[in-house]
């Protein structure tokens, strides 16, 4: 049997190879772990979820699993994944469980399990749930009084989150004026409250009213291209856009310009620096970084460390090396100072306080670190088998020296197997956006006939 957890938590689309049972399973096993690993008869965890239809369907049988192994539950609705992580232990809790697939469309969700210093769980103790549900090793389920019972909060919970983002800025805002897009996901339960605490800011939300199938459709962090055109309509300063649950942010300038996580890194990297905060003059990226971001970091005297795709990945480096910001070009971005994950919400706070010092326009503020023309294609790949084939094909990494090769110091290549869906990922970087359009599809061709 295959493993449930991947590179970010247990992904699936519901009722094909997530379903309800599953989720139960899960629920019961990770109670049973926490318990044995934290001594507690009854470990308490925190649930919170986004806006997908299918997340009360799943939260329900996770409440069922954990409370009938004998595990508290303090019930958090929908809020931000970053929210969960802090809540975790704002509230000494033993856990905090997320249901969310991010991105990824509604069809989609998933579990992600954080440990009570809200990190995601290790991989030793996703081993051992794995190892229960995977071979039925979950032990009897509890009865009476030894069953746990769920709690659920009010407001009180999200407006402690949104107090901790509050504090994590000394500005007002005075005179900006932006525009948040909500991606119909969690943040719309709390970015309008978030972004109102500032009253000298103009802040107008848009995509702040999820139905349950409409997170991430055409709007948030992965289809940017209707914000920027409101941005440039409305002369705003700023579009910042979240994903379905708010861990992610990217922004578009005032011209409606793209602004990345590799750029929003640079900026808030150099504040930072500037401030004698940022730890080792270190920048800690993935292999996904555009060369722009590279070159940003040698002509700025930084060092740039990279990791594999993954804010989880990042975050271990950020940990081992003790450095103070992370992130992906994806808009995950990690102020170690004040998280254990990405956190959209703030990740906008400390941009925006950034430009705000400064008083630069966002053009002006990035306009140092350049993005390369940069072209992604995703080949669909029907089984995981199929990936790794594809991944071990001498073929394809004959192809990928080759493209290498021309493309000498003035690109980059990188194919790499994605680890929540099904696909093989092909990124190439060129000066000119022909060319690298024009190598991304050699390689995808290949793979195609792999």
């Amino acid at each position: 049997m295959g493993k449930l957890f991947g590179t970010d938590g247990i992904r699936g689309i519901v009722n094909e190879n997530l379903n309800a049972e599953l989720a139960f399973e899960v629920g019961c096993a990770a109670a049973q772990v926490l318990a044995k690993n934290t001594g507690k008869q009854k470990p308490l965890f925190l649930i919170g979820k986004d806006t997908r239809i299918s997340s009360d369907l799943l939260e329900g049988a996770l409440v069922a699993g954990l409370c009938s192994a004998g595990a508290d539950v303090l019930h958090l609705g929908v809020i931000p994944t970053p929210g969960v992580a802090y809540l975790t232990i704002h509230n000494k809790a033993d856990a905090g469980i997320v249901i969310s697939a991010s991105h990824n469309p509604f069809e989609h969700n998933g579990i992600k399990i954080f440990n009570a210093q809200g990190f995601k769980l290790s991989d030793t103790l996703e081993n051992e749930i794995e190892d229960i549900v995977l071979f039925n090793k979950k032990p009897p389920l509890c009865k009476g009084a030894d069953i746990g019972k769920v709690t659920y909060c009010d407001d009180r919970e999200a407006n402690a989150y949104i107090d901790y983002l509050v504090d994590t800025v000394d500005t007002d805002f005075a005179g900006l004026r932006i525009l948040v897009d909500c991606a119909n996901g969690a943040s719309a339960a709390t970015a309008p409250q978030l972004f109102a605490r500032f009253q000298k800011l103009h802040a107008d939300i848009i995509n702040a009213a999820p139905n349950g199938i409409n997170i991430n459709l055409n709007c948030g962090s992965t289809h940017i291209d209707h914000l920027a055109q409101q941005v440039v309509a409305g002369k705003y300063d700023l579009g910042i856009a979240f994903d379905g649950d708010a861990d992610r942010c990217l922004a578009v300038d005032e011209n409606g310009n793209l602004i990345d996580g590799d750029q929003i890194m640079a900026v808030c990297g150099m504040e930072l620096e500037n401030r004698g905060e940022l730890s080792s003059h270190t920048l800690v990226a993935t292999v996904m970084s555009n060369l722009g971001f590279h070159i940003f970091a040698k002509e700025h005297g930084l060092n740039l460390v990279c990791t594999a795709v993954g804010d989880r990945n990042v975050l271990e480096e950020m940990e081992q090396g003790g450095f103070s910001l992370g992130g992906e070009q994806s808009g995950h971005t990690i102020f170690r100072k004040f998280a254990t994950t990405g956190d959209g919400e703030l990740t906008a706070l400390q941009f925006l306080a950034t430009l705000h010092k400064w008083g630069k326009k966002p053009s002006e503020a990035v306009s140092s670190c350049k993005r390369y023309p940069q072209t992604l294609l995703n080949v669909e790949v029907a089984t995981k088998e199929k990936k790794e084939e594809i991944m071990g094909s001498a073929c394809l990494q004959e192809a990928i020296k080759k493209a290498e090769d021309e493309l000498a110091d003035q690109g980059r290549v990188l194919v790499r197997p994605s680890g929540t869906e099904p696909l093989v990922r092909v990124m190439v970087e060129a000066q000119e956006e022909a060319i690298a359009l024009a190598q991304a599809e050699k390689l995808a061709n290949i793979i195609k006939s792999i």
